[in-house]
């Protein structure tokens, strides 16, 4: 009798356990919030939650109210999520409340547009948030892409570091707002006059626009003030030119450097101002008058702000010679003066 020896069969590798349906239906929901964020939780509410104005027998659908209870949230984090939906639905984004049934499926944006209509209730609710808002309203812009922005301030510092337009933008709205926010303004200037290369440039820039102002002003109102401080009607000839260079300064576009054409323009009138009162015998005698009193004026003030009460504290030889020398110069002014009055009577 023969044995056979049947051959061992080879150890089976043991069989997956089924896929259980729980695990399958939350692999399912996880790539839907991963790929759609918020909108998931939005379609639940859009579809199951009534729009408002319909009646609790028109539809299965449910109040705001009744679908946080069921949920176990507040109304109120479903009220966002209903928003979000209506101003995605108002833009085209996903189809309107109006359409959907409890359970029904649709296409949804991607995830990284959620936060664009989502508002969260800190940001929403703050008064700090209801004025972003209303200030995204009067520009014409979505309130909870502002919102997002001013609760991501580290990326709005990237953006303007990184991007030009933005920090022109941002240079725009900064001189908008330091317009009506002392505080702010005083921080800004405080800023400035601690760095010196902003420093020089203010400087710079203010010495400008007085040389453009003192332009203006002659082209804008017909007249003239003399290098003794007179003011006077200014020829036609050199209020056209004031025009002319002004018209060269306001075509300039806005990142320009006025500068260069400020002191040109500058130095012109004043040379054409300081021309039109030599030309002109009456205007050169009451300018030479204007200036001997006005250097009559600083002196007298002066010599009325000296005291001599601690005299001897501080006296020099110095100060005698220098006031000695200084009556001799007055003593020659008062012969010149008093020589040109007798002269004047005779005439």
């Amino acid at each position: 009798m023969t044995l056979v020896v049947e051959p061992s069969p080879e150890p089976s590798a043991p069989a997956a356990p089924p896929l259980s349906d729980l695990v399958a239906r939350d692999a399912r929901e996880f790539g839907v919030y991963a790929r759609t964020g918020g909108w998931a939780f939005a379609l639940m509410v859009a579809r199951s939650v009534r729009p408002g104005g319909q009646a609790a027998g028109e539809s299965p659908k449910v109040s705001a109210k009744e679908f946080a209870e069921l949920a176990g949230c507040s109304p109120e984090r479903v009220m966002r999520h209903y928003r979000a939906w209506d101003r995605a639905a108002d833009d085209g984004l996903v189809p309107h409340f109006e359409t959907l049934e409890p359970g029904q499926e649709t296409g949804l944006p991607d995830a990284d547009v959620w936060l664009s209509y989502y508002v969260s209730r800190n940001s929403a609710t703050s008064e700090r948030g209801t004025a972003i808002a209303q200030a995204a309203e009067a520009e014409g812009i979505r309130p909870t892409k502002a919102l997002e922005v001013a609760e991501n301030p580290t990326a709005l510092r990237a953006a303007i570091l990184a991007d030009p337009s933005t920090a022109h933008a941002a240079r725009a709205a900064l001189l908008d707002r330091v317009r009506e926010d002392p505080g702010l303004q005083a921080e800004l200037a405080r800023d400035v006059v601690r760095t010196d290369d902003l420093k020089k440039a203010v400087a710079t820039e203010s010495r400008a626009a007085d040389r453009i102002g003192y332009v203006r002003q002659i082209a804008e109102s017909g007249r003239i003030r003399t290098p003794a401080g007179q003011t006077v009607e200014a020829p036609a000839d050199l209020r056209e030119e004031a025009e002319r260079h002004l018209s060269l300064i306001d075509e300039l576009e806005d990142g320009e450097d006025t500068g260069e054409w400020a002191t040109e323009a500058y130095d012109t009138m004043r040379s054409l101002v300081a021309e039109t009162v030599e030309a002109d015998p009456e205007l050169r005698v009451q300018e030479r008058r204007t200036r001997f009193y006005s250097s009559l004026q600083k002196a007298t003030r002066a010599f009325e702000e000296l005291t001599f009460d601690d005299a001897q504290d501080y006296y020099e030889d110095d100060m005698v010679r220098r006031l000695e020398e200084l009556q001799q110069a007055i003593g020659t002014c008062l012969s010149a003066l008093r020589g040109a009055g007798a002269h004047h009577s005779h005439g």
